[in-house]
């Protein structure tokens, strides 16, 4: 069947979150609050829905994406600066991802890395504008991968992260995200034992992804309006998902992790961070990957600490030394998208649909959890509940202190061996395509 989409919103953006495709016909989402779909009206898709428990929430989701739509301008991302350069010949991309890269100009040997996925409808350089990833990355020397998703695989730019051939290791979209990374480690000598991921939405529920089938990759991930890796594998359970409804067991989340490889541990940190508002990703999937990532990690089911930080709830998991494996912030009113505080000496990012300015900047506070920021965090700090070892003062523990204390997989002498100087754009691709070919990433 050929896909057919109303003339007057070719171009609108669609709502956030939301898998573009369901049995038998397309559906799109428009700014201007209107169903583009293969059959011809709203009522068609509320007749096939009825038919089919599984779809029972599309009208009431059409209705709530109307009234979220109508209430947030559009985000032109063509009027940002563009930091990024382009990332290319990284490998096979089975994905057909684009790569966009930032690497500070005197970038540190052994410097970390953070993949950042960007959410539907949005674009890297939208995403890096209004998160403020790069400019956080100059001021404290890491370099920074935004994986970035065409049209051609997702009309509406959502990462596939319900589709079984896009969420395994060594397949799809997982595994061009991967072979970026490698590409970047080999040309920049990143220090593989800090490399990191995070977003939004569909990215973060591909960043629960890129955690379970690459655990021995990434040191630690922060998933922002997200959901648990394996919660849905079709379009109706992804609708389903976010909507909070069905999904895998307690028993079976933290299993879908252990078996999306053969990785034994030690397991990636986790930040998680949620609306309490937020309607299109209910923060109900914020508690399924909470439950997830205990299970993983084996941790207590009550948290080790709890604490308000510049107002909005964070709960903290540790394991027996008191090393912090999760932590979870529930920002307080806020619907779907990402943290933000912009204004003042300690501002960061730029406000616009989906990033939310609400007077906390979850891109430095997750920085600061992963410990590549030196400078430490600000916040405005209340103690709930904690035992002898909390935190103290308003500052998070900046990165010298906590590096110590971060245990990763031993890697392989030959994933760790020493790289060679390279010279030439020639010798630059070799090393990267023998480096990738070594980690069987590549043929």
């Amino acid at each position: 069947m050929t896909r057919k989409k109303c003339a007057a919103h070719v171009n609108a953006p669609v709502a956030e979150g939301i898998p573009t495709k369901i049995p038998d016909f397309s559906l799109t989402l428009c700014s201007a609050a209107i169903c583009c779909i293969y059959v011809e009206s709203t009522a068609a898709v509320s007749a096939t829905a009825t038919k089919d428990s599984n779809l029972r929430n599309i009208p009431d989701t059409i209705a709530r994406l109307t009234i979220l739509r109508a209430r947030q301008p559009l985000w032109e991302a063509t009027n940002d600066k563009d930091r990024l350069s382009d990332l290319t010949g990284f490998g096979s991309n089975p994905g057909a991802l684009r790569a966009r890269v930032y690497v500070p100009a005197k970038l540190p040997e052994g410097a970390a890395l953070v993949v950042v996925l960007h959410g539907c409808t949005q674009s890297a350089t939208g995403y890096d504008h209004g998160s403020g990833w790069s400019l956080l990355a100059e001021q404290e020397g890491f370099a920074v991968l935004f994986p970035e998703q065409q049209r051609a695989n997702n009309a509406n730019l959502c990462f596939n992260w319900f589709v079984p051939g896009d969420i395994r290791r060594d397949s799809g979209e997982a595994l061009s995200i991967r072979q970026m990374v490698e590409a970047l480690v080999v040309a920049h000598k990143i220090d593989r034992e800090r490399i990191f991921v995070t977003k939004l939405s569909a990215g973060g529920a591909m960043t629960s992804v890129m955690l379970s089938v690459y655990p021995d990759v990434f040191a630690g991930g922060a998933i922002i309006a997200g959901l648990a890796y394996g919660s849905a594998t079709t379009i109706p359970e992804a609708f389903d998902r976010v909507r909070g409804h069905g999904g895998p067991s307690e028993q079976e989340l933290p299993r879908l992790v252990r078996a999306a490889s053969s990785h034994k541990g030690p397991w990636p940190t986790v930040s998680i961070w949620h609306g309490t508002a937020d309607n299109t990703v209910v923060p109900f999937n914020a508690d399924a990957i909470l439950v997830q990532w205990q299970g993983v990690h084996s941790t207590d089911a009550n948290p080790k600490r709890s604490e308000t930080v510049d107002g909005h709830m964070r709960q903290v998991w540790c394991d027996t030394s008191g090393r912090e494996l999760i932590e979870k912030f529930s920002i307080a009113g806020m619907g779907h998208g990402a943290p933000l505080k912009t204004p003042g000496d300690n501002g960061l990012g730029s406000a616009g649909p989906f990033m939310l300015d609400v007077g906390i900047s979850s891109t430095r506070h997750i920085a600061c959890f992963w410990g590549i920021m030196e400078t430490g965090a600000q916040g405005s700090r209340t103690k709930i509940s904690a035992d002898a070892a909390t935190l103290s003062g308003t500052i998070l523990q900046p990165a010298a202190k906590r590096r110590k204390n971060r245990g990763r997989t031993t890697l392989s002498r030959q994933e760790r061996r020493p790289l060679n100087a390279v010279g030439s754009q020639a010798d630059v691709t070799k090393v990267i395509e023998d480096a990738l070919r070594a980690a069987g990433l590549m043929q």
